[in-house]
């Protein structure tokens, strides 16, 4: 029996003009390979082994603020992220 309605999508709104507006401004996501802290370490030490340059330590501080207090205390067997840029 119909109902004066030929179609049940008839009372949906029509989208199919609707293009997309979308973009993203956010930075992409970064990239780390992961470094297991052994006796005598440190974060400059670590830096200069992995990054070239022992002044980056800072680099790898800000990226384990997580689980780092003090960068002056990591302990062997720790688990650092170390950005690959």
């Amino acid at each position: 029996m119909a109902n004066g309605k030929d179609d049940k999508d008839d009372d949906m709104p029509d989208f199919s003009d609707v293009q997309s507006g979308a973009s993203s401004t956010a930075p992409a996501a970064q990239v780390y390979q992961t470094y297991e802290v052994k006796p005598g370490d440190s974060l400059s030490k670590i830096a200069k082994q992995l990054l070239g340059d022992g002044n980056a330590w800072k680099k790898i501080f800000d990226a384990n603020k997580d689980i780092l207090k003090d960068p002056n205390k990591i302990y062997p067997g720790q688990k650092l992220k170390i950005p690959k840029s």
